[in-house]
């Protein structure tokens, strides 16, 4: 499956927290979602699970210990914390492992903790059976798992480098079809590919960005790759089945500071882009041939406030 598209338009408030609220009908008497959320403690990482009113109020927490701990600063990436059906995965950057959570129905039910395969691991992502973890520290990484059961199995042979000069990963996801991996590098100012054969990917390709600091990355309906580039852009490629990138839609200027996260809409006709450091939110819409286009003079369509510093976004599953 993809990275979580989820049941509100959340935007973490709070430094090193991923955020990500689950979808589904309420029970009799229960609430109408959740909305959980990355503690990244040093003294104990744990998944904070909020309870969602029908009105889009929260209530809570109620605190699931991952068994690893976080780092108690920001992550600087996008994915720290997903959602595949009734799973929900957690990195412990502190610790160098990542956690298993089944989605019951009073609760969250902790099935698993294992090593990463690497340091520091920042960013999920899952596709049918398999999960990947971007590991950003020491020689970075990506490294696979199989989910069948309930566990966390290490692929054989999944582990691979980041490519020759890349630096500064931030984001790991499959594409549309599960054949490639992408991922940001925000040093370098570059994306890499790697083509998954037989649940195991090649060795990476690099392709320079068209914007400087390529950070949180999502996928239209017809599988472009859409990049936020948190020196002030964004930017939109085609993806091919082996991994190749090209250009649609270079650095288009939001006119806002820090364009770091970006989620598509359901139907894949629009992007948005998390304004860090502007508070504010850009909307994009998205041509049939995955070109970009500012919804809004000025890149602000939507201001949340003075102070505000929005950190992730999940579109809500009606769109």
């Amino acid at each position: 499956m993809q990275r979580i598209r989820t049941i509100s338009l959340a935007l973490g408030l709070l430094a090193a927290l991923a955020l990500v609220a689950t979808a589904g009908a309420a029970h009799s008497g229960g609430p109408a979602g959740h909305v959980y959320v990355l503690s990244n403690s040093p003294a104990g990482n744990a998944v904070l699970d909020y309870s969602r009113a029908s009105d889009g109020s929260l209530s809570g927490p109620v605190s699931y210990p991952t068994g690893g701990t976080g780092t108690g600063g920001g992550l600087g990436s996008q994915g720290a914390l997903i959602r595949d059906d009734e799973d929900l995965y957690a990195v412990n950057a502190g610790s160098n492992s990542i956690s298993r959570f089944s989605i019951e129905r009073n609760g969250l039910e902790w099935e698993a903790t294992v090593p990463s395969g690497g340091v520091m691991p920042i960013s999920l992502t899952s596709h049918g059976h398999l999960l990947y973890v971007l590991n950003a520290g020491g020689a970075a990484n990506i490294t696979g798992f199989d989910t069948h059961g309930d566990g966390l199995a290490p692929i054989a042979n999944s582990t691979r480098p980041m490519g020759t000069g890349a630096s500064g990963p931030a984001q790991v996801s499959f594409g549309r079809d599960g054949d490639v991996l992408v991922v940001t590098e925000k040093a370098s100012s570059t994306i890499e590919t790697f083509y998954v054969d037989d649940d195991v990917p090649d060795t990476a390709a690099v392709f320079t960005s068209t914007g400087g600091t390529p950070f949180g990355f999502d996928f239209d309906r017809r599988g472009n790759l859409l990049v936020s580039n948190a020196a002030g852009s964004a930017s939109s490629y085609s993806l091919s089945r082996e991994g190749r990138v090209n250009v649609i839609s270079g650095a288009v200027a939001t006119g806002q500071a820090a364009p770091c996260w970006l989620v598509t809409s359901k139907d894949g006709k629009y992007a948005y882009t998390a304004n860090g450091g502007g508070g504010t939110i850009s909307g994009f819409a998205i041509g049939n041939d995955g070109s970009m286009t500012l919804l809004t003079p000025g890149g602000a369509t939507a201001n949340l406030g003075a102070g505000s510093h929005p950190l992730d976004e999940a579109i809500s599953k009606d769109g």
